[in-house]
């Protein structure tokens, strides 16, 4: 099965997906998130997404890590790094974003003339900063909400905004972009042992730390997405227990007795 069939299907997945959330909107108990509605059928594919890691991906990035010299397996994240620093480029100016926009368009002509197509991180010794940006940040910079929590099949946490986002990354994403089929498919999976590798640490942390790691894991992807798109500090709560219209302004104080 080609790459561009298993993103289609993926693509339905996150359309079901997306219904079933506004389906089962008041599906979680009275203490769930409110972020998160679709708790039960989102918990259901975290497990099998961390299964089939435990199975599959991460004793392949082990092995991969541990039979790979450092300084190839640092080649190979820099030459993805410099193609997401394409779409990056796309994504800022997007954004309204001109200075960021400028600063990846040269880290990718830099690092691709002088870092030999990407495998040295040139620019980033020339101090040119690195600023990655996906289609959703960019739809939480123009406005459009995040939406219900969702965790996709494979591809792991995300929200309704963040599935959207996916669609259209993988449509400007280099790689997928590739017409050999062989060749697109293993730099697929290249990259997906690469970056499991790169957080073989990370992962085992959190398996020793957290003691419901559904729940820290989603906390930390939805904080980690507010600060990306730059209003954690300012952006309304969004609640899905609530009756449409009702506020999520904290009630006035009582007035102080006389």
């Amino acid at each position: 099965m080609t790459t561009e069939n298993t993103m289609k299907k993926m693509g339905g997945w996150v359309v079901a997906l997306l219904a079933l959330a506004l389906l089962q909107g008041c599906a979680s108990g009275p203490n769930a998130s409110p972020a998160d509605p679709l708790e039960p059928f989102n918990r259901t594919m975290f497990n099998f997404n961390d299964g089939l890691d435990r199975a599959v991906v991460k004793p392949v990035a082990t092995v991969y890590r541990d039979v790979t010299p450092e300084l190839v397996r640092t080649g190979v994240t820099n030459f993805f790094g410099n193609i997401s620093d394409v779409w990056s480029t796309v994504n800022n100016l997007l954004q309204g974003k001109g200075q960021a926009a400028g600063e990846s368009f040269f880290r990718v002509t830099t690092n691709t003339i002088w870092g030999v197509g990407g495998i040295f991180d040139v620019a980033t010794d020339l101090k040119i900063p690195k600023h990655t940006e996906d289609f959703g940040q960019t739809l939480g910079v123009w406005g459009v909400g995040s939406g219900p929590y969702l965790v996709l099949p494979l591809l792991g946490p995300s929200s309704a905004r963040d599935s959207v986002g996916t669609l259209v990354d993988y449509q400007g994403d280099l790689v997928s972009r590739t017409h050999d089929v062989p060749i697109r498919n293993s730099l697929t999976a290249l990259r997906l042992v690469n970056i499991r590798a790169n957080v073989l640490g990370a992962g085992d942390v959190l398996d020793q730390a957290a003691l419901d790691k559904y729940s820290f894991t989603r906390e930390i992807y939805l904080q980690r997405r507010r600060s990306l798109i730059g209003g954690a500090s300012v952006e309304k709560e969004e609640r899905y227990d609530l009756p449409e219209g009702a506020s999520t302004a904290p009630a006035a104080p009582a007035p102080a007795a006389k």
